[in-house]
């Protein structure tokens, strides 16, 4: 690259926008600890309570508009390095505009989350098979205000999570099936990007992405053409997925509930579900890396710290 642009060699990457970077010969961690301690002072919460979980589960956020309005700029958010954080920080989000006390509350119950959780990110490991697997699930009607529900998305290059979204659904759909469906399909087209972005970057002949989804009649219908009469009132570009899956570009699989790793970007799960979601997802605590690589890993470590 500096044969072909004007730049300078800084040396290895350390921190980026708020996100620290710690690397070693066996792996790259990354997390955003300096920044949650600075959102958790400016909104006069770094001596909070702890909490298990970001978001209570039976919590339904609505407008409220007859609620009493708060300050927009106490406002305050990472998701970054933070996939654990993606539903519940969409969903506050969606109040930016007029938020109300119980939109506050809601976001309090994420810093003292983040109070708890502050050495939490990412782990990078070596190696791998070198194949990327998607992730998808969906609620259904979850929204108190439109009946809409949210879709969730996560994608694993060998073993290792690179992009993750939770994201409210444009349309209303009619059943858990329709919403798995079109949730599928968005999945679809950013599985493919995937794919040609790692043929780009590598050479590699492009592969078969495997998308793990937890509906039987979803996959039912990305797979049959049969049932095209049940789902005619579906929009036709949700219908994309049929053609990846004929063409062999995806292949979809089904996955147990206990096993899909989107579940924890599409609702708020109880404590005990969360914990095992969050360790599943590969969210794991830094600390933990001093006992998983030993001192070479954290002597590396203290020289970016310096």
């Amino acid at each position: 690259m500096q044969g072909v642009f004007d730049m300078s060699d800084l040396g290895r990457l350390s921190y980026y926008l708020g996100i620290e970077v710690k690397q070693s010969g066996k792996a790259i961690t990354i997390d955003q600890s300096g920044y949650a301690k600075k959102i958790l002072q400016e909104a006069g919460m770094a001596d909070c309570n702890p909490s298990k979980c970001p978001m209570e589960p039976r919590l339904n956020l609505s407008e409220d508009e007859g609620g009493v309005p708060v300050n927009t700029t106490e406002y305050r958010y990472l998701v970054h390095t933070r996939p654990d954080l993606g539903y519940s920080v969409g969903v506050v989000s969606r109040y930016m505009e007029a938020p109300k006390e119980s939109h506050l509350k809601a976001v309090k119950q994420i810093l003292r989350y983040i109070k708890g959780t502050i050495c939490y990110g990412l782990v990078y490991h070596k190696g791998g098979d070198g194949r990327l697997l998607g992730y998808r699930d969906s609620s259904h009607g979850a929204d108190p205000d439109d009946c809409k529900g949210t879709s969730g998305m996560a994608f694993y290059f060998s073993g290792n999570l690179i992009t993750w979204s939770s994201q409210k659904q444009r349309i209303v759909a009619l059943s858990s099936c329709e919403a798995e469906f079109m949730a599928a399909t968005s999945a679809a087209c950013q599985a493919l990007w995937l794919r040609n972005l790692l043929v780009d970057l590598t050479g590699w002949e492009a592969q078969c992405v495997k998308l793990c989804v937890d509906n039987k009649s979803a996959i039912s219908l990305m797979k049959n053409a049969v049932f095209h009469g049940r789902s005619k009132h579906i929009n036709t570009k949700f219908h994309f997925i049929r053609e990846c899956v004929e063409e062999g570009s995806i292949y979809v699989e089904h996955v147990s509930g206990e096993e899909q790793k989107a579940d924890i970007l599409t609702k708020a799960l109880p404590r005990v579900k969360f914990l095992e979601m969050r360790d599943l997802m590969g969210i794991k605590g830094l600390d933990d890396m001093k006992q998983n690589y030993g001192g070479e890993y954290w002597k590396y470590n203290i020289i970016f710290k310096a």
